[in-house]
């Protein structure tokens, strides 16, 4: 299986360099044939990358430690669950994943454009794929191969991160991988049509359900990911601003300001420049986000340490923007429109500035992360900025971003109307303004969740103005019922309605995040059997320790009873494991989740009379985050539904 994992990757590099020559010797001698040829190519291609990758399934499974990747992340004692899942737990297998699903969605391109093949701009489709599916196989198969043999056998494999023993990680980075690798196709088109320079808004309408796929995936694989550090890293916390966490959230805010100006230009035929500036940075920031886990410049508690690949991938993204900086300037007079905007007050303004604030904390994003490098070359001295720095430049940032969210369905599009301002911003301002006094009243004094909560709440009632709008609109036109009325609105405009149940999605995260982090409670102290802590209304008293083995740890669990304001409310029970092959025990979060509240408590120390060291944590309205981050899933998926009355669009990749 070993020799066939290989050949199968060595297969797929040729198949992917032949596809490049064909394409590009029919493209030279204008002869369908090589081109025909370089398509069924990336089929090939696809083939064989499924095959290495079922090769290294296989042989996780079955314990094949002489190979070294194997060895590396896995052993005899891990669950079947997690041997699969070890696949992509390293570099080499991850480089892997990347291939083999850039070269499946290659030939799901290839399928959905085999009618369009005489078109002029398929072939460079085809051959941008092709190329970036040569590069990341030129590194498996030559310095990063998954498939390589130690010189022995031993007896037993390394085992696997006991961190990424979770079931968040068998989806965090497969999701992430599946965002980043989804912007490849886009970005393709977008050469494609710089190249022959078709650039109406065709390739955007063409690529428009990639966009909001890759986005939706990369939404789900930062969720997730904040989700693992909150369950599994045991501080208390889901996003701490790690350098691979920002790796992963500066390419998805420039790919929502990619999807908001994409709009625009299918609207109002403007901003075609900026669209093309965005993909091109879209695609380089997936590409960083790779580069920065694989290259072990920045520490992390992500990344694979010092990998070698680094200046492979600096190199390649070097040239990618380079390459896009070169077309976009060769199309720049044809890119350029006689339309601008007509007026500030309109929802074209609103959508620009939208632009720039999400590039703004995608910039001091990728400024606070690749400070450490900077200064480093400068002062010798690698200086690092920690999560302070980045709450103080993006939270305000957001806060704007967050009212811009509330005020754009208020205005028109071209030019808003004093009437139309007055009649449309009236309810929600004072909403907002009322909410704002009640809750200062409650005890809410803090400028910035003041400040949060109250815009929370004007774009929760603009938001919900638009749905009863709509669904009263189609009562009347109709004659349904609400209850019949609003799902068909849904689905008739999902692409509309479904854009607001994500910004929906994104106010209920702000509220996560406002209600914990400003009114997080923390405490830390060592218990002796039938003492207790104290925290908020809650009082925990540690009754019981017992250890136990499962599977490939040793597990000590301790059972503290619990009280809130002096009742009983069940027990909890914090756990430290000791993993086979692991050098360190970890600490296992025993959490309790409600609408309210979170109570999150782990277990540090256990000392030789059975004391044990408690870390407890009260975090208000934290669910919210995962709530928010579903609708904001939900929303991106009805937006890209299918129309099922036009046959066609099943195939279509548009």
């Amino acid at each position: 299986m070993v020799n066939f994992g290989n050949l199968s990757q060595v297969f797929a590099f040729i198949f992917s360099l032949a596809s490049m020559a064909f394409l590009l010797t029919g493209l030279m001698k204008n002869d369908m044939r090589f081109i025909e040829s370089g398509r069924r190519s990336l089929y090939g291609l696809a083939l064989f990358t499924t095959l290495a990758s079922i090769a290294l399934g296989y042989l996780f499974i079955t314990d094949s430690f002489q190979v070294e990747y194997v060895a590396s992340y896995s052993d005899r004692a891990l669950p079947m669950f997690y041997k699969v899942t070890a696949f992509w737990a390293g570099q080499k297998g991850s480089l892997l994943f990347w291939a083999w699903v850039l070269t499946v969605f290659t030939a799901i391109v290839v399928r959905n454009t085999r009618t369009d093949l005489k078109s002029r701009n398929t072939p460079y489709i085809y051959l941008v794929l092709a190329t970036t599916a040569s590069f990341f196989l030129l590194l498996l198969t030559s310095l990063s191969n998954p498939f390589a043999l130690l010189g022995f056998i031993p007896k037993d494999g390394q085992g696997l991160n006991p961190m990424l023993q979770n079931p968040g990680m068998i989806f965090h980075p497969p999701t992430l991988f599946l965002g980043y690798i989804g912007f490849t196709i886009p970005f393709a088109y977008a050469v494609s049509a710089m190249v022959i320079g078709k650039l109406d808004e065709t390739w955007l309408r063409k690529t428009r359900r990639w966009n909001v796929l890759s986005w939706v995936f990369l939404t789900i694989g930062i969720i997730l990911g904040g989700q693992w550090a909150y369950v599994e890293l045991g501080w208390g916390g889901y996003w701490a601003w790690d350098p691979v966490e920002n790796a992963s959230f500066i390419p998805w805010l420039i790919a929502t300001a990619f999807i908001h100006s994409a709009i625009i230009q299918e609207r109002r035929n403007i901003m075609k420049v900026w669209n093309m500036v965005l993909i091109v940075l879209t695609f380089v920031s997936c590409l960083f986000g790779t580069y920065l886990v694989r290259s072990g410049v920045l520490q992390s508690v992500h990344d694979f340490g010092a990998t070698g690949l680094g200046g492979y991938f600096l190199v390649f993204m070097i040239v990618i923007l380079l390459g896009g900086i070169y077309l976009i300037a060769e199309s720049y007079n044809d890119l350029r429109t006689k339309h601008s905007l007509e007026s500030y007050l309109s929802r074209e303004s609103t959508f620009l500035f939208n632009n720039v604030l999400f590039l703004a904390i995608a910039f001091s994003t990728l400024f606070g992360t690749i400070f450490p490098l900077i200064s480093e070359a400068v002062t010798g001295n690698k200086l690092t900025v920690s999560q302070p720095f980045f709450n103080q430049v993006n939270t305000p940032l957001f806060l704007i971003l967050l009212l811009l969210t509330g005020i754009c369905p208020l205005i028109g599009w071209r030019k808003a109307s004093a009437d139309n301002l007055r009649k449309n911003f009236l309810v929600p301002a004072l909403a907002a303004v009322i909410g704002a006094i009640a809750l200062f009243i409650a005890g809410i004094r803090e400028f910035y969740p003041l400040t949060a909560f109250s815009l929370s709440i004007f774009v929760i009632v603009t938001i919900f103005n638009e749905f009863r709008g709509g669904t009263m609109a189609r009562r009347k036109l109709t004659g349904e019922p609400v209850f019949t009325a609003f799902p068909r609105l849904l689905y008739k405009m999902r692409r509309r309605y479904g854009g607001y149940i994500v910004h929906l999605g994104v106010v209920i995260i702000v509220i996560g995040i406002t209600g914990s982090s400003a009114y997080k409670l923390e405490t830390q102290g060592t218990l002796y059997k039938g003492e207790s802590i104290k925290i908020g209304d809650y009082e925990l008293r540690y009754d019981d320790l017992r250890g136990y083995r499962d599977r490939n740890r040793d597990i000590y669990a301790a059972t503290l009873k619990v009280f809130k304001n002096g009742k009983p409310a069940g027990t909890i029970s914090p756990e430290r494991r000791y993993y086979i092959n692991a050098e360190k025990p970890t600490t296992e979060v025993s959490l309790r989740t409600g609408l309210i509240e979170d109570l999150y408590v782990t277990m540090p120390g256990i000392g030789e009379n059975e004391e044990i060291t408690l870390k407890v944590t009260v975090n208000p309205l934290l669910i919210w985050i995962w709530i928010g981050g579903f609708l904001m899933v939900a929303g991106g998926i009805i937006a890209i539904l299918p129309n099922r009355k036009k046959k066609g669009d099943y195939n279509e990749i548009d």
